[in-house]
């Protein structure tokens, strides 16, 4: 049996370490609280709906396929995989530092935890455009789709945290009410979405806004003009979405 490459071997042990803090931090609680309990405690209107967090299941399972993929002896030498592996692990590492931080209160610092993760992974998707050959069917599926994932929902997770660690610190907001800023943070996700799907024709990063806009809409949906931009946002996308399904299909019939 061929040996494991060092990248398979850290890969392997990085996911398991991640998957298995977050599910500690939860369990245990880290700290006698949980991850949710503590988001509870900020007056914010940029969160969803308690369920919508059950995304990260679906995220963690794409991690472990994408694991289980790179690990394959296949795969041992594929110059794709050995680029966006240190991203990959420094992106897991900085997620394990923010549940420490989140659950021993040192908010301003997980903002710079988040930040890590979220330019790790825009680093690491770069990498899919600048890779010499298209990607493979397996790649797309074991490789991008995870990853299309966590960086969709670390792009809502980031914007969030910006708004409690804001909420803590005492920011007036610059005389804006609460509503107005959610608005625009709102439409600066939507766009961000947008883009992915005209530009890298993501369907998979823009579904994960639609399911994040939607819960937003719900929890938020005292506040009028909040719950009206994250339906509106939600609707866009959805059209987006749809639009570029349509071109991907016209574009597979016309080769």
């Amino acid at each position: 049996m061929k040996k494991l490459t060092t990248r398979q071997v850290v890969t392997i042990f990085i996911t398991i370490l991640t998957i298995v803090l977050n599910v500690l931090a939860n369990a245990l609680p880290f700290n006698g609280q949980g991850t949710g309990e503590i988001s509870d405690r900020f007056d914010v209107l940029f969160v969803p709906a308690g369920y919508v967090f059950s995304i990260w299941s679906l995220i963690y399972i794409g991690l472990i396929a994408f694991t289980i993929f790179q690990a394959k002896p296949q795969q041992a030498n594929n110059q794709l995989l050995d680029r966006i592996a240190p991203a990959y692990w420094i992106a897991n590492m900085a997620n394990n530092v923010w549940l420490f931080f989140w659950h021993w209160e040192l908010f301003p610092l997980t903002l710079i935890a988040m930040l890590i993760i979220l330019a790790s992974l825009v680093y690491l998707y770069l990498q899919f455009r600048r890779h010499d050959a298209p990607l493979t069917p397996a790649e797309n599926r074991y490789v991008k789709l995870p990853f299309s994932l966590y960086l969709g929902w670390i792009s809502v997770a980031t914007i969030a945290n910006v708004s409690q660690v804001l909420y803590f610190i005492g920011w007036d907001g610059l005389g804006l009410a609460p509503e107005i800023w959610t608005v625009i943070m709102l439409l600066v996700a939507a766009i961000v979405g947008l883009l992915m799907l005209l530009r890298e024709r993501d369907v998979a990063f823009g579904l994960v806004l639609v399911w994040a806009f939607v819960g937003i809409a719900l929890k938020q949906s005292a506040y009028q003009a909040v719950a009206r931009t994250a339906w509106l946002g939600s609707g866009l996308i959805i059209l987006m979405i749809v639009l570029t399904i349509v071109r991907i299909i016209k574009q597979k019939k016309d080769k």
